[in-house]
């Protein structure tokens, strides 16, 4: 029996390009998210939800994936597991947005570094998964990083954990969703689509939302947050069925790293000296994370 290794490097090389798509897209999003910095940070989570509806709905009609959308709404533990899910992802759609407006990019690209490290952690506190030593010092020399920018700001920089937490634990509990990514991100924003759409309701007849006739650019910037939002995830999707997780690891680096390039060059944020300290230590810890995917992969099994 023989390999078709043509199909088998086929299906990489696209697998790559949907994954290098997805994360150049993340990486592009604080641009976006800085052209609507004048509109409250809630009302542009609430467009990202209502105008994803479409477009992940359109990929599961091309997909044919329908059927497992309607078996899922008729298991209330799904649609419970879904709202869980939706409520995370929610929080930190709405932390990340408010932290580009802010002048906190910097913050934002920090928190997506420390974030795989953070799924570490709790992969081990509560899956019992154990750390070999590559690991464990990239976990010590992310929490000196932390340690330090504490020191420089006076404060937790809680903007970076709140987004690595949320974006790990929703992580962690979309993996037991009994459901596709493309299908469970469906489920995600249907269920948050309700209680968005009548957020915008509510602000438009109190004359406060931002989607009125009077400001055209307004309502094309707060429709284009559905597919930045939407396609990015599916492109991911597609693209982490195609490749090693090795892979996929190191790629999801470019994303922050293309923020905290935007941070610093485009909207000029301080970057002081502690900082770059701060960033040399994260680096370096991301560098032996790496490192320890391919030290277990090569590593024999025990005999």
């Amino acid at each position: 029996m023989t390999i078709d290794t043509r199909a088998s490097d086929n299906a990489a090389s696209r697998g790559f390009l949907f994954a290098l798509s997805a994360y150049l897209l993340w990486g592009l999003l604080p641009l976006v998210m800085k052209a609507v910095a004048h509109i409250p940070a809630a009302e542009v989570v609430a467009h990202r939800v209502v105008w994803s509806v479409p477009i992940a709905g359109a990929a599961l009609l091309f997909l044919g994936r329908t059927a497992d959308v309607k078996a899922a709404l008729r298991s209330p533990r799904t649609m419970l597991m879904a709202a869980v899910t939706a409520a995370f992802i929610s929080c930190n759609w709405g932390i990340y947005v408010w932290a580009i407006a802010s002048d906190r990019a910097v913050e934002t690209a920090l928190g997506y570094y420390i974030n795989p490290l953070v799924s570490v952690v709790m992969g081990a506190v509560l899956l019992g998964e154990k750390l070999n030593r590559f690991q464990v010092a990239a976990i010590g020399l992310a929490a000196v990083a932390v340690l330090v920018l504490a020191f420089d700001a006076g404060g937790v920089p809680w903007v970076s954990l709140a987004l690595a937490m949320t974006f790990a634990v929703y992580g962690f509990l979309r993996k037991t969703l009994p459901i596709g990514p493309s299908q469970g991100f469906f489920l995600e924003v249907m269920i948050l689509c309700v209680p968005a759409l009548a957020y915008i309701v509510w602000l438009q007849m109190r004359g406060e939302g931002h989607f009125v006739a009077s400001d055209p650019y307004d309502i094309a910037l707060l429709v284009v947050c559905g597919p930045v939002t939407a396609v990015p995830l599916m492109l991911y999707a597609f693209g982490a069925k195609l490749l090693r997780y090795s892979t996929i690891g190191i790629m999801q680096y470019i994303a922050p790293s293309i923020i905290f390039l935007i941070a610093i060059f485009i909207f000029d944020e301080p970057f002081s000296q502690m900082r770059l300290v701060a960033f040399a230590i994260i680096w370096t810890a991301l560098a032996i994370y790496t490192w320890s995917m391919f030290f277990q992969r090569v590593e024999p099994p025990a005999q």
